[in-house]
């Protein structure tokens, strides 16, 4: 195997990495509510939603085609030439830009896991991929239009849009169904539930897996095996169903600390509340699929959940989660990036397919000691639903945490 099949072979299995960290980083976007109100059981729900996962990562390639030319400047985009690499840049040294923006990206997916933010997977991978860039081309090798119109814009606007479509719909909710009894209300949103947080699952998958099967193709088109033309009308098939098993995959394993911060940590949420989160979530991210935009679904969901705390009157809202998790936010891109660029530079000294071999097994190490650490203080299907601890606000449970302290002696 010559040294450029080897880095590309290592670049997609890390992608499909990064998609498996995508889809248990942000499971609870569909259904950290309906497991929240018991509208539907935990497992069951992770199910559905990784059922979902993988059937709406068939739907479209438009979010695919813009990770393929509007975030980094690696290839012409136009012309006679386009697709080709730009002047002074050879296919391995294009791979290993893209491969240390997927080691950004996963190390930052899992760091947040650990603590049980829901940061944004999509703003982690471009925050790796930008990172690489700049290391290795300078800031022209970024295309700061394409970044600033279909990722940064979209990206701000989302999640406030989300917040005031949710909390708009909730207090309507609420308005017209203040004389049914609050037992038939209940019962009537959790069935509404199921249907609501499926779409978002579904949206998800069509959204979200077109991330990675447009870094797979981006890394395809740089070593020639593929043409840049060719990605607006399909993938081949093996790139669109590998990236849909692996985030139904990571979808169904349930990223259990986040859906508990979203679940219970945000906001003491109820079956109406939900299903207005969870439709409010859908039609953003459904909408903004279509048009190309590689929006978070993590904070649309995010901007959702505390919209429907912010429309309902006498509502619960943690505000300290939520600046928590507007800290992880600022912090993704840049994070991120410096670990891509870090990544990079390592990869780049050593040079060819023994630095990309280098930090793939940094990423192993890195990678390993995080899922040991959170199997310490393990949050899983059987206590996602524990009561939150107003004490510490900590995603792990208050039994969980006082059992490893007498455990450690702390």
């Amino acid at each position: 195997m010559s040294a450029e099949m080897l880095i590309l072979v290592l670049l997609v299995i890390t992608a499909l990495g990064f998609d498996f960290t995508n889809g248990f980083h942000d499971t609870g976007n569909a259904m950290a509510t309906s497991i929240a109100t018991g509208a539907l059981k935990p497992k069951t729900a992770v199910t559905i939603a990784a059922l979902l996962n993988l059937v709406g990562a068939f739907l479209s390639v438009e979010v695919a085609a813009t990770i393929t030319k509007d975030v980094l400047k690696i290839q012409q985009t136009s012309g006679d030439e386009a697709g080709s690499l730009i002047g002074g840049l050879d296919a391995q040294k294009a791979m290993i830009i893209i491969f240390a923006g997927l080691v950004g990206g996963i190390l930052w997916n899992l760091f947040t896991w650990l603590f049980g933010l829901p940061s944004s997977s999509s703003h982690a991978l471009f925050g790796g991929l930008i990172g690489a860039g700049i290391a290795a081309l300078g800031t022209s090798g970024v295309n700061w239009e394409g970044l600033t119109k279909k990722i940064l814009i979209p990206g701000l606007m989302a999640p406030i849009i989300a917040c005031i479509v949710a909390a708009t719909g909730t207090y309507i909710i609420y308005a017209l169904t203040k004389k049914v009894a609050e037992n038939k209300k209940a019962q009537g949103f959790r069935v509404g539930q199921i249907a609501s947080a499926s779409l978002v699952a579904l949206a998800h998958g069509t959204g979200d897996a077109q991330k990675t099967m447009g870094v797979i193709a981006m890394a395809m088109i740089a070593s020639g095996h593929l043409s840049a033309g060719s990605v607006e009308h399909g993938l081949p098939f093996w790139i669109v169903f590998s990236c849909a098993g692996a985030i139904a995959l990571g979808t169904y394993l349930g990223g259990w600390r986040i859906i508990r911060t979203l679940g219970k940590g945000l906001v003491e949420i109820e079956s109406p509340q939900g299903m207005a989160a969870e439709a409010s979530s859908a039609a953003i991210i459904l909408t903004s699929s279509a048009a190309g935009m590689a929006l978070s679904t993590t904070q649309v969901a995010t901007g959702s959940i505390l919209g429907s705390g912010v429309g309902k009157k006498g509502a619960t809202v943690r505000w300290s989660v939520a600046g928590r998790m507007a800290t992880a936010w600022v912090f993704t891109l840049p994070a991120a990036a410096l670990v891509g660029a870090l990544s990079f530079f390592i990869a780049n000294l050593t040079g060819g397919a023994a630095g990309a071999i280098i930090i793939f097994l940094i990423l192993l190490a890195a990678s390993g000691f995080m899922y040991y650490r959170a199997q310490l203080q393990k949050v899983d299907s059987n206590n996602v639903n524990a009561d939150w601890d107003e004490a510490t606000g900590s995603v792990i449970p208050a039994d969980v945490s006082a059992a490893y302290k007498e455990k450690e002696g702390v």
